[in-house]
């Protein structure tokens, strides 16, 4: 059942206010609806923990408890049993976070080699519905990102959203790179 949800301070008309209806109906006129971006990110990497049944758990369950918001998150390829595991967090949570590890390492419950903390990283990401249905969004967004030489640390992606993490010095002239490259300023 369509639904249009009105105030009752204005003056009704077909586009007054809220439609509430099913995706599908949506009529999109861009693929990728905006751009957002988060300037207070760190990307934090544990090298060489062993690569087995439950080590996200591990290293998880302990950044949960402290209270670390966890975002992007990238394991890469296994080597000797042994993995580097990619997350981002606030900056104001990296101290905490490297507690946590730090315990959890002391407990037994993770090994580790090194944590390695890169406060200076921005997250970027285009974000549209439309995305579901179109291929090469992120080609688009990483041939505009390479075009001015801006270097992707780590990449992430849903049904609906790329984002990226790249050099916080970067991030506005990313921003703008990406607002064009979609032609977001056509967007109405």
């Amino acid at each position: 059942v369509r639904l249009r949800v009105l105030s009752s301070f204005e003056d009704p008309s077909d586009t007054a206010g809220t439609l509430v209806c099913a995706e599908e109906e949506i009529m999109e006129s861009n693929v990728v609806a905006g751009v957002a971006y988060s300037r207070d990110e760190a990307k934090m990497t544990l090298i060489s923990v062993a690569d087995r049944p439950g080590i996200a758990a591990a290293i998880f369950g302990p950044l949960s408890e402290a209270g670390v918001n966890v975002d992007m998150i990238v394991q890469n390829i296994s080597e000797d049993g042994r993995t580097d595991m990619t997350f981002s967090c606030p900056t104001d949570q990296v101290l905490r976070a490297e507690k946590a590890m730090q315990t959890a390492k002391d407990e037994g419950s993770i090994n580790y080699y090194d944590l390695v903390a890169d406060e200076a990283v921005a997250k970027v990401s285009v974000v549209g519905i439309g995305m579901r249905s179109h291929a090469g969004v992120a080609a688009q967004m990483f041939r505009a990102l390479h075009r001015e030489g801006i270097n992707i640390k780590v990449i992430t992606t849903s049904e609906i959203k790329i984002s990226v993490l790249i050099e916080r010095k970067y991030m506005e002239l990313a921003v703008q790179t990406l607002h064009d490259a979609f032609e977001l300023e056509k967007a109405a």
